[in-house]
C-alpha cells in the first residue's frame, strides 16, 4: 500500500496537506467562538459586532478551505483508484492458466467490481478522516500544552489508553470485511450460473426456486455487511461512552480552574482544544480499523499469490524440428487419475486424432501438450528440450487453437480473426475462404468491419466456430490443437473444414466425435484414451480393425 500511495509523492503530499485544511478552519472557528464569549463577558457591543463579523469571515474561510481540500484531493484519489484497477487486472492476466483455473471467472469479476467498489467507498473516506482527526488531535494537544502542560500530558495518557482499547477490535474488523468480500464472490458465481442457465430454468418453470437461492445468497451478504457495520458502530459507541466520561472529567477540571481565576474566554478555548483531543479518539480508531480492513482487501486483489515458478523455467527459446515426446506422463485432476504412465511420440507435421469416451481426459491431454497444465508427473520434451524450460510466450506464438467454446471480442470481424496482429490481405482472404467465412462476409454490408457484439451474440454457433478456425489458419503455426473444431458446423461445411485442417502443414492434435467418411481416415495416427491409459494406432489400423471390434 505504501508503494501505491508514494508512487506520486508530490500528489500524495498535496493530498495529505489538503486533508489538514479543515483543521485550520476548525481551529479558527474555536478561536472565533472563544473570542465571542470573551467579548460577551466584557459586555462591549462594538467589540461584539466585530467578533460576529470575524465569525462570519471564519465561516467563509472555512468553506473555502473545505472546497479547496476536496479539489486538491480528488485527482489523487482518481489516479490511485485507476492504479488499483490496473494492478488487480494485471494480477489476473499474469496468472498462469493452471493457477487462473483454480477459481471461477466470477470470483475475479467480483474482485474487480465488488472489492474495488468497497475499497473506494471505505479507504479514502477513512483516510481523510484519520488524517483530519489526527491533525485536530495533535494541533489541539500542542496548543493546550502552552496553556497547561500537565493537563496536556494527562489527556495524552488517557487518549493512549483509549487507543489501546480500540486497537483490540482491529483483527475482528479486518476479518468481517474479508468475509464480506468472500460472500460477494460466492454471490457473483451463483448469479452468473443462474443467468447462464436462465433459458433452461424458464423452459422448466423452476426460476422461482433459483430466485429463492439467489435471495438467500444476497441475504448472507447483507447479513455480513450488517454485522460489519454493527461491529464498527459498536466500536464507536464504546469510544463515545469513554469520550463522554473523559469530557466530564475535563469540564470539571476547567471549572475548578475557573474558580481559581481562569477567564471564561480562556476556559472556552481550552475546553475546545481539550475536546479536539478527546472527540477525535472515538472517530480515529474505528476508522483506522476500517482502513486496515480496506488495505487487506487491496492486498487480496492486487498481490500476486501464485507460487514462484522454477527460476530455470521459460528461458529456452522455442525450437520444434522433430517431435514432441512424452515419457511416463501421469496426471490427476481433483484426485481423479486422467493419465497413467503414458509414453508417446508426436512427429512434426503428422496429424493425430484423440479418441475416447466423454470425460476420458482428451481435453486434459491437449492442455498438457499446450503447456496450460504443468503440474504433471513424468516428462514432456519438445525435441530434446524439457517442456518446463521452454519459453511459454515463444511456445504460444507458434501454436494455434480451435475450441468448441469460442470467445469473441466486441470488435470488428477483422480484429476477431487477426487478434490485432498485422497480416497481408492475401493471407486474410485465404483464411476466410478456407474457414468458410465467405458466406458471412456476403451477408454483412460492412464486410470485415462488421461489428461483433458481446461474445458474438449476433452470430450463429457455426459462424462463431468458423472465426475460431480462421484464427488458427491465419496464424500459420507449427502446432494446431483442435477441440471439436467442427461440432457447430453442418455436414458439408464440417467436411470442408476438416479437410482444410488436415491440409495444413501444422502438426495437428485434434479431438472430434464426428466421423467424415473418406476424410477422417486421413489422420496419420489415432490416440485412444481409456481408463487413464493411452494407446496409439496408425489411422488405417484403427478405422479398419479397432473400430469394427
Amino acid at each position: 500500500m505504501k508503494e501505491l500511495l508514494f508512487k506520486r509523492k508530490k500528489a500524495f503530499a498535496v493530498y495529505v496537506l489538503a486533508c489538514f485544511f479543515p483543521v485550520i478552519g476548525q481551529l479558527l472557528g474555536n478561536l472565533g467562538f472563544a473570542n465571542l464569549i470573551g467579548v460577551v463577558e466584557k459586555a462591549n457591543m462594538r467589540d461584539f459586532y466585530i467578533a460576529v463579523l470575524g465569525i462570519v469571515a471564519i465561516v467563509i474561510i472555512s468553506s473555502l478551505l473545505q472546497l479547496s481540500s476536496r479539489f486538491l484531493r480528488i485527482r489523487f484519489m482518481r489516479d490511485t483508484l485507476l492504479d488499483i484497477r490496473k494492478q488487480a487486472f494485471d494480477k489476473i492476466l499474469n496468472y498462469s492458466y493452471a493457477h487462473f483455473s483454480k477459481k471461477s471467472k466470477e470470483v475475479y469479476i467480483s474482485n474487480l467490481v465488488n472489492d474495488i467498489n468497497n475499497f473506494e467507498q471505505i479507504f479514502f473516506h477513512r483516510l481523510l478522516n484519520v488524517i483530519f482527526n489526527s491533525g485536530v488531535y495533535f494541533t489541539s494537544l500542542i496548543l493546550l500544552a502552552f496553556f497547561d502542560w500537565q493537563f496536556a500530558i494527562a489527556i495524552f495518557v488517557v487518549s493512549l489508553v483509549v487507543f489501546l482499547i480500540t486497537k483490540g477490535f482491529e483483527g475482528k474488523t479486518v476479518s468481517l470485511q474479508e468475509n464480506v468480500s468472500t460472500l460477494n464472490e460466492e454471490f457473483t458465481i451463483k448469479a452468473s450460473n443462474t443467468f447462464n442457465g436462465l433459458e433452461i430454468l424458464k423452459l422448466n418453470s423452476i426460476e422461482d426456486k433459483f430466485l429463492l437461492q439467489t435471495m438467500k445468497s444476497i441475504d448472507k451478504v447483507e447479513q455480513k455487511r450488517f454485522f460489519f457495520t454493527l461491529f464498527t458502530e459498536g466500536q464507536r459507541g464504546l469510544t463515545n461512552i469513554l469520550r463522554y466520561l473523559i469530557f466530564i472529567g475535563i469540564l470539571m477540571y476547567l471549572l475548578l480552574q475557573a474558580f481559581g481565576g481562569l477567564s471564561i474566554a480562556k476556559l472556552t478555548f481550552m475546553l475546545q482544544l481539550a475536546t479536539g483531543c478527546v472527540w477525535p479518539i472515538g472517530q480515529v480508531m474505528p476508522m483506522f480499523n476500517e482502513l486496515k480492513a480496506a488495505i487487506r482487501i487491496y492486498e487480496k486483489i492486487t498481490v500476486n499469490d501464485e507460487p514462484e515458478r522454477d527460476i530455470n523455467q521459460n528461458l529456452t527459446p522455442y525450437v520444434f524440428k522433430q517431435s514432441i515426446v512424452a515419457k511416463g506422463l501421469s496426471f490427476a485432476y481433483d484426485n481423479q487419475p486422467i493419465l497413467n504412465n503414458a509414453s508417446f511420440n508426436l512427429i512434426k507435421g503428422k496429424k493425430y486424432l484423440l479418441k475416447g469416451a466423454s470425460g476420458a481426459g482428451k481435453s486434459t491431454l491437449i492442455k498438457l501438450l499446450s503447456k496450460i497444465y504443468e503440474n504433471y508427473q513424468g516428462e514432456i520434451y519438445l525435441d530434446d528440450e524439457n517442456y518446463h524450460h521452454v519459453s511459454s510466450e515463444a511456445f504460444n506464438n507458434n501454436v494455434s487453437y480451435i475450441y468448441q467454446d469460442v470467445f469473441l471480442f466486441e470488435d470488428t470481424l477483422l480484429n476477431n480473426i487477426t487478434l490485432y496482429s498485422d497480416y497481408s490481405s492475401e493471407i486474410i482472404d485465404d483464411a476466410i475462404k478456407r474457414s468458410g467465412l465467405e458466406e458471412l462476409l456476403l451477408e454483412k454490408e460492412e464486410g470485415l468491419n462488421f461489428k461483433i457484439q458481446e461474445n458474438g451474440k449476433n452470430l450463429s454457433g457455426g459462424q462463431r466456430q468458423r472465426i475460431s478456425i480462421a484464427r488458427a489458419i491465419i496464424k500459420q503455426t507449427d502446432i494446431l490443437f483442435a477441440d471439436e473444431a467442427t461440432s457447430s458446423l453442418n455436414e458439408q461445411l464440417g467436411r470442408e473444414v476438416e479437410e482444410t485442417i488436415l491440409s495444413l502443414k501444422s502438426t495437428v492434435i485434434a479431438i472430434s466425435h464426428r466421423y467424415y467418411e473418406g476424410i477422417t481416415e486421413k489422420y496419420d495416427y489415432v490416440l485412444e484414451l481409456k481408463n487413464g491409459l493411452l494407446q496409439e494406432y496408425p489411422s488405417e489400423v484403427y478405422f479398419k480393425e479397432v473400430v469394427t471390434l
